[in-house]
């Protein structure tokens, strides 16, 4: 079974609830694979640093998921972001690709072009949270 992380990145203000993504090329929430011996919650927060350019104060294991890709098992790290924060960024991830990244807003209707995984995860996150 394939081990993931996400960081469950909330915008640091509370309110609405915003989750960090990536609106381009597609929307989708950061995630990376476990390295073995890693913990969830240290490859969410690094992944969220080297993907969505977030640095991350703490990370805390919220749970995890195996219903949200068949043959995976997703954790989930709740991570504090380090303000301050831009309503929209970009940042080059580890293989150089640039991609934009913005806020979704956990209670809002979900957006059009995310794939069926990412909605599962932030179905799985809302009833998390």
């Amino acid at each position: 079974m394939r081990l993931v992380a996400c960081p469950v990145a909330l915008h640091p203000d509370g309110a609405p609830r915003r989750l960090a993504i990536a609106t381009h090329p597609q929307i989708a929430l950061v995630h990376a694979e476990i390295a073995p011996n890693a913990r969830p919650e240290n490859t969410a927060a690094q992944a969220l640093y080297a993907i969505g350019g977030l640095e991350t104060r703490a990370a805390l294991l919220l749970g995890t998921s195996d219903d949200i890709v068949a043959g995976e098992r997703w954790h989930f790290a709740l991570c504090r972001t380090v303000p301050p924060v831009r309503a929209q960024w970009q940042n080059a991830g580890p293989d150089g690709t640039l991609q934009r990244f913005g806020w979704l807003a956990l209670d809002d209707t979900l957006p059009d072009g995310l794939t069926a995984p990412h909605d599962r995860a932030i179905d799985w996150i809302r009833a998390a949270l």
